[in-house]
């Protein structure tokens, strides 16, 4: 079978396509023909060594998401079947409850090997089956960048309807935000530095969008916006230079939900203690979760937005597409 390695991980070019060995479950692991792998920023850090304090293991194979069926199954495994189509979870090891010290290292396409091959072996518990409602293409979206956002709106204090949710640029985690919070009944507001964007992610359910290159001041902007009380919910995903303006438009009592390794900058804890503010951390979320966020897909129809869709034998063209920053939504690597 062939797959995709990381010999080394400075460059889009280092990422190798190579053969190897159709893997056998052990006890208690799944066999799965992968259908579809989608990208994440994290995937593009990791192949250019800008990921974490040390750079991945020579011979990883990248990506953390990808959807496909399962063929074959070890000893013991009882909670999934042959033919199932399923997905695997980000954190192998966080099936549920609050994290722990042992959930980082089991990260698909850091720590572990990840999903870009033609078939994976998993743990059972490390699986979850996919909505009948979408396609692989479309399963293959949701394992980090949608249970991250259906954690930060639903893992702590849930977000209610009539509340306000600010979603930052039109990545994978904020259009998934935008849907999650659309069927919660909350009011959203978007940002983005293109207007044709913005009149995409308001087609998805939010209500207004402000342009931050013509506004750079858009903190305020969203107070004048929500009548200056600010937003309730702020998917803060952005780098140094928004957390600023991520702590000016939320409310008092409001929560900011940080989110991927971009989010870095200066804090003044006492905008925080005078305002009540939450800084929440958000590290992707748990296979109780990602089940939980499949049915709410199913009850409500959402569909992922798949910006493109590449051939497995150009995944580098795939990384280059997300290095552009050119996208809307996810991009998806069919196997």
């Amino acid at each position: 079978m062939q797959l995709y390695r990381l010999p080394s991980a400075t460059k889009i070019e280092d990422l190798t396509l190579t053969e190897a060995a159709s893997p056998t479950p052990g006890h208690g692991q799944v066999k799965i023909r992968v259908r579809a792998v989608s990208l994440n920023y994290r995937d593009l850090m990791i192949a250019t060594g800008k990921y974490g304090s040390k750079p991945p293991r020579s011979g990883l194979v990248p990506c953390s998401d990808g959807a496909g069926e399962i063929v074959a199954i070890g000893d013991g495994v009882t909670r999934v079947k042959v033919g199932d189509r399923v997905a695997g979870i980000f954190h192998q090891k966080w099936i549920g409850g609050p994290p722990s010290d042992s959930i980082p290292p089991s990260a698909l396409g850091g720590d572990l090997d990840g999903m870009l091959a033609e078939e994976v072996v998993l743990d059972a518990d490390g699986v979850v089956k996919i909505p009948d409602s979408l396609s692989f293409e479309e399963a293959a979206t949701l394992p980090c960048a949608a249970v991250t956002a259906w954690d930060a709106l639903f893992g702590n204090r849930p977000v209610k309807a009539g509340e306000t949710v600010l979603t930052l640029g039109t990545g994978g985690v904020s259009v998934f935000a935008v849907q999650f919070a659309k069927v919660a009944g909350a009011h959203v507001i978007s940002t983005s530095s293109s207007d044709a964007k913005l009149a995409k992610i308001k087609a998805l359910g939010a209500a207004e969008g402000v342009n931050y290159k013509i506004t750079p001041d858009w903190g305020k902007a969203v107070q004048q916006l929500t009548g200056g009380r600010g937003v309730d919910h702020v998917i803060e995903v952005g780098g140094g230079g928004t957390m600023d303006q991520s702590l000016t438009a939320v409310a008092r009592g409001g929560q900011v939900h940080l989110i991927g390794v971009l989010t870095q900058g200066q804090i003044n804890p006492l905008r925080l203690l005078t305002r009540a503010i939450t800084l929440r951390g958000v590290y992707v979320g748990s296979r109780d979760m990602f089940e939980a966020m499949n049915r709410a897909i199913g009850a409500n129809s959402i569909k992922p937005v798949i910006d493109r869709v590449f051939d497995f034998g150009k995944a580098q063209d795939a990384y280059r597409h997300l290095e552009s920053g050119s996208h809307f939504g996810k991009i998806v690597i069919r196997v």
